[in-house]
C-alpha cells in the first residue's frame, strides 16, 4: 500500500469533513492557433526571445464573436459527457474569469442559459490565475456540506479582447481557452483532500487591468491612456510567484500528511516555464512531475490549470488513486494550491 492512503480530509481546524471528488472534466480550445512566428510580424519580438524566456511557442486565440461563456458553455458540456450528468442535477454553477461577457448578468448565468441548467444557483468569482482552484474551495464547500449534490466549476478566459498588441512584455504570454470540472461527494472515496489559498492586496498593481470599473470607468482618457489592457511589472510577479506558490504546494500537502515524493502528477498554473522550474527545485520534484502545456497554448488564466487537468486525464496521464497536486499564482495577489486524489479510471 502506497504511503499517500495515509493521507486524511481535514480542513485547516482538524475537523474531517465529508470527501469530495472530481468526478469529470472538459475544456475547450479555440480553433485559431497563433504561432510566435506570427507575432514576428505584428510586435517587436522574435520566437526566440519568447521560448527562452518563457517556454511558450504557440497560443489559442478565439473568434470575434466568441465571448467567455460560449468558451465555458463547450468546456462544461464536456465535462457533464466526462462525468455522465445531465443539466437538470447541476445545483451550482461557478464561473472564474477575468474577462467576463460583461460586468452583469454574471457569465455564469449565460451558461446556465446555455446549458439549460435550470435547477443550478450560479455566480463569477474573480481571482485571476487562481480563480479555478478558488472555485473548487468554494464548490467544495457547498458539496461536503450537504447544500449541492453536484456542481460545475468552470475557469474561462478570452485574454486576446483585453491584450495590448504595442506591448511585447504582455501580448506574448497569454491565450484564450476554457475547462471545467464536475464535483461530487462520492461516498468513502477521498478526492479532494486538501487546499490553501491566499492573497495580499498591496501588491495588486503589479498586475492589474485599471479601466473599467469604478476607480477608472470608461471614458476618452482611459482609452486614450491604455487603460483598458492588462498591465504587468514582470520581474516583480515572477520574484513573488515562485515563492507563493512554493510555500502553498507545501502547506496543502502538510495539511493531508503528504511529502512531495507522494505526488504522482503536479499541475501548476502555466504562466511560464522558468517559474515552473524554480518551484520544481524548491519543492525538490523533478520536471518529470510536472504535466506542462504552455508551450501549446500560453498563459490562459483562470482557465490554465482546469484545461491541463482534463489534457493530463484523457492522455492517461492521471490514473485512479494517484495524488495530484495543483498551484496557481495570479493578481491581486491571489495564490492557490490543492491536493486531490484522482478516482476515475
Amino acid at each position: 500500500m502506497r504511503k499517500h492512503r495515509d493521507a486524511k480530509i481535514i480542513n485547516p481546524r482538524g475537523i474531517h469533513v465529508r470527501p469530495v471528488s472530481i468526478i469529470g472534466t472538459g475544456c475547450y480550445l479555440p480553433e485559431r492557433v497563433v504561432t510566435n512566428a506570427d507575432l514576428e510580424k505584428v510586435v517587436d519580438t522574435t520566437n526566440e526571445w519568447i521560448v527562452t524566456r518563457t517556454g511558450i511557442r504557440e497560443r489559442r486565440v478565439a473568434r470575434h464573436d466568441q465571448a467567455a461563456s460560449d468558451l465555458a458553455t463547450e468546456a462544461a458540456r464536456r465535462a457533464m459527457a466526462d462525468a455522465k450528468v445531465t443539466a437538470d442535477e447541476i445545483d451550482l454553477i461557478i464561473v472564474a474569469s477575468i474577462t467576463p461577457d460583461m460586468v452583469f448578468p454574471s457569465t455564469a448565468c449565460f451558461v446556465q442559459h446555455n446549458l439549460d441548467a435550470k435547477n443550478a444557483f450560479c455566480f463569477d468569482i474573480q481571482a485571476a490565475c487562481s480563480g479555478f482552484l478558488y472555485s473548487m474551495e468554494i464548490a467544495q464547500q457547498f458539496v461536503s456540506s450537504g447544500k449541492v449534490k453536484t456542481a460545475l466549476i468552470i475557469g474561462a478566459e478570452k485574454l486576446s479582447c483585453v491584450l495590448d498588441w504595442q506591448d511585447r512584455s504582455t501580448c506574448v504570454l497569454f491565450g484564450d481557452g476554457s475547462g471545467a470540472a464536475v464535483l461530487r461527494a462520492c461516498g468513502a472515496k477521498h478526492g479532494i483532500l486538501s487546499s490553501v489559498l491566499g492573497a495580499d492586496g498591496s501588491l495588486s498593481g503589479l498586475l492589474k487591468l485599471p479601466g473599467g470599473g469604478s476607480r477608472h470607468p470608461t471614458s476618452e482618457e482611459t482609452l486614450k491612456g491604455r487603460l483598458h489592457f492588462m498591465q504587468m511589472t514582470g520581474r516583480e510577479v515572477f520574484k513573488h510567484a515562485v515563492t507563493r506558490m512554493t510555500h502553498a504546494a507545501q502547506d496543502a500537502l502538510k495539511n493531508c500528511n503528504l511529502s512531495i515524493e507522494d505526488v504522482d502528477c503536479i499541475i501548476p498554473h502555466q504562466a511560464n516555464l522558468r517559474i515552473i522550474d524554480a518551484i520544481g527545485e524548491r519543492l525538490g520534484a523533478p520536471r518529470e512531475k510536472y504535466f506542462i502545456n504552455l508551450d501549446r497554448y500560453g498563459n490562459m488564466s483562470a482557465a490554465s490549470i482546469p484545461v491541463a487537468l482534463d489534457e493530463a486525464s484523457k492522455t492517461g496521464r492521471l490514473k485512479k488513486g494517484d495524488i495530484v497536486l495543483m498551484v496557481a499564482f495570479g493578481g491581486g495577489f491571489t495564490w492557490g494550491a490543492t491536493v486531490v486524489e484522482w478516482i476515475k479510471g
